[in-house]
Order: structure tokens, then sequence, then C-alpha cells
């Protein structure tokens, strides 16, 4: 299903097993001048981001074939595509799971559609100036067994390429060129994330777990990103002694 748009300001592929969600989510975000897809199961979300990415996706949590953290999971192996997950159950769990797949932001059923689009805006707009500063810049960090380069955004541990999110990336780059510099949960959200980011501090924890699996594996010589009881997080190069 196609939905009618105006001038396009970019292409929305809307996954959700449920044609009413679809038909009103494509509905008021085509009157903001995005071209919506949608599609109606977990496999053709796959094939469909593959073959044709978008420049966002709204994807529900639960979908036939293939649920949609599974479907997270596998696209952000491939691709940067900025995902807004929707999630009908009340438990936090959900959410905090969509986040550690890479999910970009989330919304709980049922939902305001006007708010729905000002998330799509929203996300985009970060997802841009991100893009615009990374284009811009050719600085690299480098401390021991760490190297953080900010044009390719590529990071590698001990002279291997690891794979980070977007928001893991963009986390990693804030603290690490701010070296000793503690900075609050609120605001990481707010550099991170934007001032009209709807979620919460949880966020801010979740990504700081994950980058921390990928750059301080079991056995890593060095630890990076140091937690500030009370405050908040800060990055300095910290020398793991054997026990």
């Amino acid at each position: 299903m196609d939905a009618p748009s105006g001038p396009e300001r970019g292409r929305i592929l809307v996954v959700d097993d449920d044609p009413n969600v679809c038909e009103l989510v494509a509905l008021y975000l085509a009157q903001d001048g995005f071209k919506v897809e949608c599609v109606h199961d977990g496999a053709d979300a796959l094939a469909k981001a593959r073959s044709q990415p978008p420049d966002l996706i709204i994807l529900d949590l639960m979908l036939p074939s293939v649920d949609g953290l599974e479907v997270c999971r596998q696209l952000r192996k491939e691709q940067d595509t900025p995902i807004i997950m929707l999630t009908a159950r009340g438990d936090d769990i959900d959410r905090i799971l969509g986040l550690e797949m890479g999910a970009d932001d989330y919304v709980p059923k049922p939902f305001n559609p006007r708010e729905l689009a000002a998330r799509v805006k929203a996300v985009l707009r970060r997802t841009k100036s991100n893009e615009t500063a990374a284009h811009d810049s050719r600085e690299t960090l480098r401390f021991p067994g760490l190297v953080i380069d900010q044009a390719g955004r590529a990071v590698e541990v001990g002279g291997a390429e690891t794979q980070l999110t977007p928001k893991e990336f963009d986390l990693l780059w804030h603290l690490a060129s701010h070296e000793d510099r503690t900075f609050t949960r609120p605001q990481l959200l707010e550099y991170i994330w934007g001032f009209d980011y709807f979620g919460d501090d949880r966020t801010v924890d979740v990504h700081i777990k994950r980058l921390r699996r990928k750059i301080e594996p079991d056995g890593h010589p060095y630890r990076y990103i140091q937690t500030v009881w009370g405050v908040g997080y800060k990055f300095k190069v910290e020398e793991v002694r054997p026990s």
C-alpha cells in the first residue's frame, strides 16, 4: 500500500500487521509530505528495506513470520536506517530490548498519530545533523587499544573493526571527544538524542551497556567509559590490571 503525498520530504516504511494502523500512519505522514509504503509482516519488511532502503522505518514489535526485534537486529547489521519501534505491550522490557537491538526511538500503543509524525521528523533532523557533522569532520581520536574515526564513523578495538549502531557511535564520540568530562544522563539525552527526544534516562543506560560490551570485551586490557555514581558518565582510559 502506497499513500499519496505532496512534495516529498523522505521515504517512510511502515511495518504493522494491522491495516488500519498502517492507513492512519500513512495518512498523517503523507500530509507532512512524506512518501509512505506499508508492509504487514517481518519478512516483507526485511526484503523491502534491503531492496529499497527508506529514510526511516516505523516498525511494530509484534509481527507475523519475523518479529520486530529480529527485523531490527538483522537490519542493524546491514544499514543505519533510523528505526522507530511501536510497542503494544506495557512492560518496559520490550522498549529496552528495542533500544538494545538498535532502535532510535519507541512509541507505545495506542499512540497519537500527530506525536508519531513529530517523532519521525525529530529523528530525521537528528540523523541529518549527525551525517552533516561527520561529513564535515576529518578528525580521528586514538587511545590505547581504541581508534574512533568520525568521518568514516568507524571504530577499531584492539586493531579489529567493531560495528556500532548510529546512536552508539554518537554517544562514544561525544564522550571520547570530551575526555575526562562528566555528563549527566539528561545532558547526554539532549546532546545525542536531541532536546525534543521523548524517551527517558534509561535510554542512556541501555546504550552505555551495549557500548561497553562492544568496546570493552572480556579480557580487553583497557576500560574507557567510567560511571560517575549519582551523576552520569565520562570517558577516561583506565588500564585493567589482572586480578
